[in-house]
């Protein structure tokens, strides 16, 4: 079932319409649990909505199976699908830096509103980003220190590689996510791929984990595949960030998800007018590069990528 979550006039004669869809199990109970599947709130992250698609059609090849409702938001900012635009074109305005939004409020307070109050009661949401389009992230869930207990079992069902628990005080409290998990239903961030493109391996990925929470949760009665160890990271000490000392083009010489060794060359940064290189870009610690940059060009303190130390792997 297709329905409508929210809609509001446009000036010309047109309506913008946020829609769900609901696949409900054919024997149903009076209160079955419900997970919800959330993306496109950043309209040039698209690696969501090859999750959606996959997800939907597996259920509906194996609809016996199902035991709760799936509740699936494909474009929770259309507009700037449709535009390939980061925020709400026109306003100039990221989407999820406007929660919990207003029901009294203007055209984007409105619509934040309405959907927050659609999603809430879900037993859990999964809110899928990718990364923007100068960086690719291998698979991982970001959580705020604050819900940690109750967000860490969910994570390690969902088949990511990596859940990256941030201290609170960097959490933007006028995100999706927050306003959800503040009020009481669970909201996983799902970061993985790159912007503007779908990496269908990691697609199949987190499809295969949202699989494995819907069983873990009683939702499911198919068969999973048994959920990747994840790798935790609980301090900010875990992570390295590599910047560019230089401006110019970077050219990559090893993989993502790659183990590295302190000196390892990650890559180089050349000036392709003088033929030099400006920078080799090493590894400064043992390691494993979970983030690398995507898109070649680079200034000064760019970031290169992200590595997680050999220590938190063990």
């Amino acid at each position: 079932m297709i329905s409508t979550v929210a809609e509001v006039s446009l000036p010309v004669d047109e309506v913008l319409r946020i829609k769900k869809r609901r696949i409900m199990p054919d024997d149903s109970k009076s209160s079955p649990k419900r997970i919800s599947i959330v993306t496109g709130i950043h309209g040039d992250e698209l690696e969501g909505q090859y999750v959606c698609f996959e997800l939907a059609r597996r259920i509906e090849e194996n609809k016996k199976c199902l035991k709760g409702i799936v509740d699936i938001y494909p474009a929770m900012n259309p507009l700037g699908i449709d535009s390939v635009t980061r925020g709400i074109p026109a306003f100039d305005l990221d989407m999820n830096r406007i929660f919990p939004g207003n029901a009294e409020g203007n055209m984007t307070e409105l619509l934040a509103a309405k959907i927050l109050k659609d999603v809430s009661g879900s037993d859990v949401v999964l809110d899928i980003h990718a990364s923007n389009i100068y960086l690719t992230e291998i698979p991982q869930v970001r959580i705020n220190r604050l819900h940690r207990e109750e967000l860490v079992p969910l994570a390690e069902q969902s088949n990511v590689d990596f859940v990256w628990i941030h201290e609170a005080s960097t959490v933007l409290e006028s995100t999706f996510a927050y306003s959800l998990n503040s009020t009481g239903t669970p909201c996983l961030v799902v970061e993985m791929g790159v912007g503007m493109r779908i990496t269908k391996e990691y697609g199949d990925q987190l499809v295969d984990g949202i699989f494995n929470l819907m069983h873990y949760m009683g939702m499911w009665t198919g068969k999973t595949k048994a959920p990747r160890k994840t790798i935790i990271s609980e301090k900010s000490e875990d992570v390295c960030f590599i910047n560019a000392a230089a401006g110019g083009l970077f050219i990559p010489d090893v993989k993502h998800w790659e183990k590295l060794k302190k000196g390892d060359r990650i890559g180089r940064i050349i000036d392709p007018l003088s033929g030099k290189v400006l920078q080799n870009v090493e590894s400064p610690v043992d390691g494993i590069l979970f983030t690398i940059r995507e898109y070649p060009i680079v200034d000064e303190g760019s970031l290169i990528g992200r590595l997680l130390k050999k220590e938190v792997m063990a």
